[in-house]
Protein backbone atom coordinates (compact mmCIF):
# COMPACT_ATOMS: atom_id res chain seq x y z
CA UNK A 1 0.00 0.00 0.00
CA UNK A 2 1.33 3.45 -0.58
CA UNK A 3 1.22 6.23 1.96
CA UNK A 4 -1.48 8.19 0.14
CA UNK A 5 -3.88 5.18 0.29
CA UNK A 6 -2.56 4.24 3.76
CA UNK A 7 -3.51 8.17 4.79
CA UNK A 8 -7.38 7.73 3.31
CA UNK A 9 -7.94 3.94 4.88
CA UNK A 10 -6.50 5.99 8.44
CA UNK A 11 -8.75 8.96 7.69
CA UNK A 12 -12.15 6.82 7.12
CA UNK A 13 -11.19 4.50 10.03
CA UNK A 14 -10.82 7.50 12.27
CA UNK A 15 -14.12 8.77 11.11
CA UNK A 16 -15.68 5.45 11.85
CA UNK A 17 -14.16 5.47 15.45
CA UNK A 18 -15.64 9.37 16.00
CA UNK A 19 -19.27 8.01 14.90
CA UNK A 20 -19.46 5.32 17.54
CA UNK A 21 -17.77 7.80 20.13
CA UNK A 22 -19.41 9.08 22.88
CA UNK A 23 -18.90 13.07 22.03
CA UNK A 24 -20.83 12.16 18.63
CA UNK A 25 -23.91 10.91 20.22
CA UNK A 26 -23.37 13.36 22.90
CA UNK A 27 -23.52 15.88 20.32
CA UNK A 28 -26.71 14.61 18.02
CA UNK A 29 -28.48 14.10 21.73
CA UNK A 30 -27.98 17.91 22.18
CA UNK A 31 -29.31 18.54 18.70
CA UNK A 32 -32.34 16.58 19.24
CA UNK A 33 -33.39 18.26 22.65
CA UNK A 34 -32.70 21.38 21.27
CA UNK A 35 -34.80 20.79 18.30
CA UNK A 36 -37.48 19.43 20.49
CA UNK A 37 -37.64 22.46 22.87
CA UNK A 38 -37.89 24.99 19.36
CA UNK A 39 -40.47 23.24 18.33
CA UNK A 40 -42.47 23.25 21.61
CA UNK A 41 -42.02 26.90 21.90
CA UNK A 42 -42.68 27.87 18.49
CA UNK A 43 -46.28 25.85 18.60
CA UNK A 44 -46.66 27.60 22.22
CA UNK A 45 -46.13 31.12 20.37
CA UNK A 46 -47.95 30.08 17.37
CA UNK A 47 -50.84 29.47 19.81
CA UNK A 48 -51.00 32.78 22.10
CA UNK A 49 -50.43 34.67 18.79
CA UNK A 50 -53.35 32.76 16.95
CA UNK A 51 -55.86 32.60 19.71
CA UNK A 52 -56.17 28.50 18.74
CA UNK A 53 -59.39 27.17 19.79
CA UNK A 54 -60.87 30.62 20.42
CA UNK A 55 -64.18 31.05 18.22
CA UNK A 56 -66.32 33.97 18.48
CA UNK A 57 -69.56 34.03 16.37
CA UNK A 58 -70.11 36.84 14.16
CA UNK A 59 -73.77 38.20 14.98
CA UNK A 60 -76.58 39.53 12.77
CA UNK A 61 -75.74 43.65 12.76
CA UNK A 62 -78.35 44.57 9.92
CA UNK A 63 -80.63 47.11 10.69
CA UNK A 64 -78.38 48.24 13.75
CA UNK A 65 -77.18 52.04 13.96
CA UNK A 66 -73.41 52.29 13.83
CA UNK A 67 -73.07 53.55 17.38
CA UNK A 68 -74.40 50.47 18.21
CA UNK A 69 -72.70 48.56 16.33
CA UNK A 70 -69.36 49.78 17.88
CA UNK A 71 -70.61 48.57 21.30
CA UNK A 72 -71.64 45.20 20.69
CA UNK A 73 -68.64 44.63 18.95
CA UNK A 74 -66.03 46.12 21.63
CA UNK A 75 -67.27 43.83 24.20
CA UNK A 76 -66.90 40.62 21.83
CA UNK A 77 -63.29 41.63 21.34
CA UNK A 78 -64.19 42.41 17.22
CA UNK A 79 -63.09 45.65 15.13
CA UNK A 80 -65.29 46.90 12.04
CA UNK A 81 -65.08 49.13 9.56
CA UNK A 82 -67.39 51.09 6.96
CA UNK A 83 -66.32 50.00 3.46
CA UNK A 84 -69.15 51.87 1.85
CA UNK A 85 -72.59 53.23 2.00
CA UNK A 86 -74.93 51.43 0.17
CA UNK A 87 -77.85 53.32 -2.12
CA UNK A 88 -80.61 53.86 0.06
CA UNK A 89 -82.81 51.38 0.44
CA UNK A 90 -85.90 52.51 2.41
CA UNK A 91 -86.87 49.17 3.82
CA UNK A 92 -83.23 49.70 6.87
CA UNK A 93 -83.30 52.61 9.21
CA UNK A 94 -81.07 55.51 7.94
CA UNK A 95 -76.73 54.78 8.93
CA UNK A 96 -77.99 51.21 9.48
CA UNK A 97 -75.81 48.49 8.42
CA UNK A 98 -77.65 46.43 4.98
CA UNK A 99 -74.43 43.97 4.21
CA UNK A 100 -71.71 42.69 6.69
CA UNK A 101 -68.61 40.77 5.97
CA UNK A 102 -68.59 38.13 7.18
CA UNK A 103 -71.59 37.33 7.46
CA UNK A 104 -73.85 36.41 10.64
CA UNK A 105 -73.38 33.27 12.20
CA UNK A 106 -69.60 33.09 11.08
CA UNK A 107 -67.43 31.41 13.86
CA UNK A 108 -64.24 34.65 13.78
CA UNK A 109 -61.27 34.89 15.90
CA UNK A 110 -60.97 37.67 18.22
CA UNK A 111 -59.77 40.89 17.24
CA UNK A 112 -61.41 40.31 13.43
CA UNK A 113 -62.07 42.70 11.43
CA UNK A 114 -65.89 43.11 10.27
CA UNK A 115 -66.24 45.45 6.87
CA UNK A 116 -69.78 46.58 6.63
CA UNK A 117 -71.74 48.11 4.30
CA UNK A 118 -74.27 51.35 5.65
CA UNK A 119 -77.48 52.45 4.69
CA UNK A 120 -77.15 56.41 3.54
CA UNK A 121 -79.75 59.16 5.50
CA UNK A 122 -81.33 59.25 2.09
CA UNK A 123 -81.54 59.14 -1.87
CA UNK A 124 -78.90 61.05 -3.36
CA UNK A 125 -79.64 64.20 -5.01
CA UNK A 126 -80.21 64.34 -8.57
CA UNK A 127 -80.69 67.26 -11.18
CA UNK A 128 -83.94 68.00 -13.06
CA UNK A 129 -82.58 67.36 -16.47
CA UNK A 130 -84.19 69.59 -19.55
CA UNK A 131 -88.02 69.61 -19.67
CA UNK A 132 -89.88 72.21 -21.38
CA UNK A 133 -91.49 71.82 -24.77
CA UNK A 134 -90.65 68.33 -25.26
CA UNK A 135 -93.48 65.38 -25.07
CA UNK A 136 -94.93 63.96 -21.61
CA UNK A 137 -93.57 60.63 -22.97
CA UNK A 138 -90.58 61.91 -23.68
CA UNK A 139 -89.85 63.53 -20.54
CA UNK A 140 -91.91 61.00 -18.13
CA UNK A 141 -88.92 58.44 -19.82
CA UNK A 142 -86.00 60.64 -18.88
CA UNK A 143 -87.18 61.64 -15.21
CA UNK A 144 -87.06 57.76 -14.58
CA UNK A 145 -83.95 57.11 -16.00
CA UNK A 146 -82.68 59.49 -14.01
CA UNK A 147 -84.47 57.95 -10.81
CA UNK A 148 -87.87 60.01 -10.20
CA UNK A 149 -90.99 59.18 -9.87
CA UNK A 150 -93.89 60.17 -12.03
CA UNK A 151 -97.04 62.42 -10.55
CA UNK A 152 -100.78 60.23 -11.60
CA UNK A 153 -102.07 63.52 -12.13
CA UNK A 154 -101.08 66.32 -14.38
CA UNK A 155 -101.86 70.04 -14.27
CA UNK A 156 -103.00 70.77 -17.85
CA UNK A 157 -102.98 74.54 -18.57
CA UNK A 158 -104.12 76.46 -22.31
CA UNK A 159 -101.47 75.81 -24.74
CA UNK A 160 -101.50 74.70 -28.39
CA UNK A 161 -99.10 71.54 -28.11
CA UNK A 162 -101.56 68.89 -26.35
CA UNK A 163 -99.37 67.16 -24.12
CA UNK A 164 -96.15 69.11 -24.51
CA UNK A 165 -94.84 69.80 -20.84
CA UNK A 166 -94.56 73.02 -20.38
CA UNK A 167 -93.32 72.91 -16.19
CA UNK A 168 -92.97 70.40 -13.40
CA UNK A 169 -93.83 70.43 -9.43
CA UNK A 170 -92.17 68.96 -6.54
CA UNK A 171 -95.16 68.78 -3.58
CA UNK A 172 -97.01 71.60 -5.18
CA UNK A 173 -94.32 74.09 -5.99
CA UNK A 174 -93.01 74.49 -9.66
CA UNK A 175 -89.22 73.73 -9.70
CA UNK A 176 -86.47 74.73 -12.89
CA UNK A 177 -84.19 72.58 -14.65
CA UNK A 178 -81.19 71.56 -12.70
CA UNK A 179 -82.74 72.07 -9.21
CA UNK A 180 -81.82 69.07 -7.42
CA UNK A 181 -83.89 66.72 -5.51
CA UNK A 182 -83.67 63.35 -3.60
CA UNK A 183 -84.17 60.14 -6.12
CA UNK A 184 -87.21 59.04 -5.54
CA UNK A 185 -88.88 61.63 -5.79
CA UNK A 186 -92.40 62.09 -7.17
CA UNK A 187 -92.72 64.58 -9.95
CA UNK A 188 -95.85 66.56 -11.35
CA UNK A 189 -96.40 67.35 -14.92
CA UNK A 190 -97.54 70.80 -16.14
CA UNK A 191 -98.66 69.65 -19.93
CA UNK A 192 -100.35 71.65 -22.69
CA UNK A 193 -104.34 70.66 -22.82
CA UNK A 194 -104.18 71.61 -27.12
CA UNK A 195 -106.65 73.93 -26.73
CA UNK A 196 -105.07 77.02 -26.69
Amino acid sequence: MNSLSLSKFKNQMDLIKFIFSKVFWKQIMYVAIGGIIIIFVLFQWLRITTHHNQKIEVPDLSKQPISEVANILRDLDLRFVVIDSASFNPDYPKKSVIRQNPEPGDIVKENRQIYLTLNPSGYRSVRIPEFFGKTKRNVESTLRAVGFKIGDKPTYIPDRGKDVVRGLKFKGKKIEKGTKLPKKSVINLILGDGKG
